[in-house]
């Protein structure tokens, strides 16, 4: 169910201007009752300016009549809030992931060297500054930064990273060429979880049978190890 854009608002404002109940409000609002309860006591922990949904287009004075007649009907939103989107400005990274920027940058840099500055400004959420300075092997952390694919770090989209090199390409008119790395990396991780998966089950053939097990490492390509 849709909820209103500024819930918590929302909920002051029908606590204070209509004989709603705690459950009405809760259903629209999509909030715990005791936030609503809360709220009507003055407990929350900042003073909420309450917000008319009437006003906002979100409900209408007929279904809030229709609800103060009927304690059990649940107000239907009349017109859900627009979603806020970007259209311009940085692509916003999350602080958990920045630290990933320079190695996304670096594997742009070696594997597409047709995508621009810009192209990659836009695509990782960098500077020019920074992405020159890794250019020029002249960035402050140079010697700790590795390549790895910005989507496989989940600071892009493989469709937007594809975009960005086909229109690089074109723009300097060579052929774009797929990237298989994406699929190498997906098989090499499908044949790791079914290694893991053949270890868990041996282990539990071995433990039932008060054997020790040694792992050899998927990366060896060795054998599990069993003894007694």
């Amino acid at each position: 169910m849709a909820q209103p854009l500024m819930p918590h608002a929302t909920a002051s404002w029908l606590v204070d201007n209509t004989a709603l109940t705690f459950e009405q409000i809760t259903k629209f609002c999509g909030l715990h009752i005791l936030e609503v309860q809360a709220i009507a006591d003055d407990m929350a922990a900042t003073k909420l300016t309450g917000r008319d949904p009437v006003r906002a287009g979100e409900l209408t004075l007929e279904e809030i009549e229709k609800g103060q007649a009927d304690p059990n009907y649940e107000l239907k939103m009349f017109r859900e809030p627009e979603q806020a989107t970007r259209t311009k400005g940085p692509r916003y990274t999350p602080v958990s992931k920045r630290q990933d920027k320079p190695d996304g940058i670096a594997w742009i840099i070696r594997n597409h060297p047709e995508v621009s500055d810009g192209q990659i400004g836009k695509l990782i959420g960098t500077t020019r500054n920074t992405i020159q300075a890794i250019r020029d092997r002249t960035h402050w952390n140079i010697v700790d930064i590795v390549p790895k694919d910005p989507v496989t770090l989940g600071l892009c989209t493989q469709r937007e990273l594809d975009a960005v090199v086909k229109k690089a390409a074109k723009l300097k008119g060579i052929e774009a060429q797929a990237d298989g790395k994406l699929e190498g990396d997906r098989a090499a991780l499908i044949e790791e979880l079914r290694h893991e998966r053949e270890v868990a089950a041996r282990a539990a053939e071995a433990a039932a049978e008060g054997v020790e097990v040694v792992v050899a490492p998927v990366e060896h390509n060795a054998e599990t190890l069993f003894k007694r």
